[in-house]
C-alpha cells in the first residue's frame, strides 16, 4: 500500500487538502493529513462532516498546533515527528 503525506501549510487550502485527502482515502492508499502551524480557518460543518469521514476511512490527521489538537481532535506532531513521517511517505502532496 503506498503512504501519502498531504501538507497544508496555506490556511486557505485547508479545505481542498482536506478533499484531497479522502479523495486518495478511496485508491487504496495509507493518508497521513498534516495542518501546519496555522489553526483550522473555518470549521463549518461541511468541514467537520469531511473530518468525520477521513476518521471513519482510517486516514490520520496532525498538526503542530496545539489549539487544533484540543478544539479539533487531532493528533499533535512535532515539526521533527513531521519531517520523521515525510520521510517515510511514498509520496508527499504541499497545499
Amino acid at each position: 500500500m503506498q503512504k501519502v503525506a498531504v501538507l497544508i501549510k496555506n490556511p486557505e487550502q485547508q479545505y481542498e487538502g482536506l478533499r484531497s485527502s479522502l479523495g486518495m482515502l478511496l485508491y487504496n492508499t495509507q493518508v497521513q493529513m498534516f495542518v501546519l502551524n496555522e489553526e483550522i480557518a473555518n470549521m463549518d460543518e461541511a468541514y467537520e462532516d469531511n473530518m468525520g469521514f477521513l476518521d471513519e476511512m482510517e486516514g490520520e490527521r496532525f498538526s503542530n498546533n496545539k489549539v487544533n489538537v484540543e478544539k479539533y481532535g487531532f493528533n499533535y506532531a512535532s515539526t521533527e515527528q513531521i519531517g520523521e513521517m515525510l520521510r517515510e511517505a511514498d509520496f508527499v502532496i504541499p497545499f
